[in-house]
């Protein structure tokens, strides 16, 4: 990591770019405003930090869901925690927006352990992890209590799926206007009525028609994204998500100014312990231990 500048490196050298660590890769502290990160990690772990005062080691099918919101700085870094062999990690991490009446809302940290997340079987061959939104009676643990996922008529939906060769599933409907997308990860033959695709690739669904995706060929997943259209301008400026190019400059200046709280953290990519747990220190002080230790 010898000659970069750690957090700002556009360099792509040895394929690096924007933020490594000093000690491992991830992304040492940086800010956010005006939106949520939902961070889905199917395999490895991360261990988040932010001005906050909260801290945790996550993974293996947990999902980190932060709301944003007035702003906060944060750390994701990835333990290497088998120091002799590969460490291998896979993650989607969702930039979900807020509303123009929440974008100054108190900044969240919430956990959703991947024990509390409904795993289901909606058909033969067919598996659907229920991150947001219900299927049925299916529902997941409760998002942000300012989340746009938190209100009813957002009609946000995270769901991860797989579908194993031969099988098929039809999706259930949503109200007209909702937008629906399936994004396939996984797999090479996949088909919805005559359309063939596959790993890459994303549709746009109709959420009012049933759909049914059916899979011609090897194993097959997906992350379904759904929600209602917010409806409001969106300006972007890197980590800062607002209404208007005016409240970029504000966000910028505020950051500038106050820190967003400041950072509480010894170093600006802290790590755990490579034998620590899964576990949570909450921004109120509260802990959460779960069972999965790492091993290496």
């Amino acid at each position: 990591m010898g000659g970069r500048d750690i957090g700002v490196d556009f360099s792509y050298l040895d394929g690096w770019s924007m933020y490594h660590g000093d000690v491992v890769p991830g992304f040492p502290q940086h800010p956010h405003r005006g939106f949520e990160t939902v961070t889905v990690v199917r395999s490895g772990y991360v261990d988040h930090s932010d001005s906050l005062g909260a801290t945790a080691r996550y993974g293996q099918g947990d999902v980190q869901w932060l709301t944003t919101g007035s702003g906060i700085m944060h750390a994701e870094m990835f333990p290497l925690l088998d120091p002799a062999g590969p460490n291998p990690m896979e993650l989607f991490q969702i930039w979900l927006n807020l509303p123009p009446e929440s974008k100054m809302v108190p900044a969240y940290f919430g956990m959703l352990w991947g024990e509390d997340i409904p795993r289901i079987s909606p058909a033969p061959g067919v598996e659907v992890e229920v991150m947001a939104g219900p299927i049925e009676s299916n529902r997941p643990p409760s998002p942000p209590p300012d989340s746009w996922g938190s209100r009813t008529d957002s009609h946000l939906a995270i769901w991860h799926i797989t579908i194993e060769p031969g099988a098929r599933w039809q999706m259930p409907l949503a109200p007209t206007g909702v937008n629906r997308m399936l994004h396939c990860v996984q797999g090479n033959d996949v088909r919805i009525g005559s359309t063939r695709f596959g790993e890459k690739i994303g549709a746009r669904l109709q959420p009012d028609v049933g759909t049914t995706v059916e899979n011609h060929g090897d194993p097959a997943a997906f992350l379904v994204l759904q929600g209602q259209p917010i409806g409001a301008p969106v300006f972007q400026l890197g980590p800062f998500v607002m209404n208007s190019a005016e409240e970029l400059r504000q966000a910028v200046d505020d950051y500038h100014r106050t820190q967003f709280g400041g950072w509480p953290w010894s170093r600006r990519d802290p790590v755990h312990p490579r034998n620590e747990g899964r576990f949570a220190l909450h921004a109120d002080g509260r802990v959460e231990h779960r069972d999965m230790i790492p091993t290496g």
